[in-house]
């Protein structure tokens, strides 16, 4: 009986000391956090859905451009005009992107 005793107390050493390991383990694992609090995976996210955001109005520019010089053969005005379009639609949407992304603040500036 001691014996089955000593085999449960030994186990029980056993899996404290694995739990402590796994827990240390996986702090050691975890994404280091920036000034921000955000990690280098959120931070790397935010920034390749901004330029996905820049390059989308300008590929869909330059699309609509070409595909409407083609239709109406006026080569190459309309994909200049669309290319600025779509440059100016990219760029809104990376703003509109950030100003979502950014943390509310609770001051305002009209109260000054």
């Amino acid at each position: 009986m001691t014996d089955d005793k000593n085999k449960s107390d030994e186990m029980k050493a056993n899996l404290d000391d694995l739990g402590t390991r796994v827990s240390a383990a996986r702090k050691a694992n975890e994404p280091e956090t920036s000034k921000g609090g955000l990690n280098e995976a959120t931070t790397y996210g935010i920034a390749t859905r901004l330029v996905a955001e820049l390059i989308a109005g300008l590929l869909i520019g330059v699309f609509a451009g070409w595909y409407l010089d083609q239709l109406f053969n006026t080569k190459p005005w309309l994909m200049i005009v669309f290319i600025i379009i779509g440059a100016a639609a990219g760029i809104m949407n990376v703003m509109r992107a950030a100003k979502q992304l950014m943390p509310e603040s609770t001051h305002d500036e009209d109260d000054e």
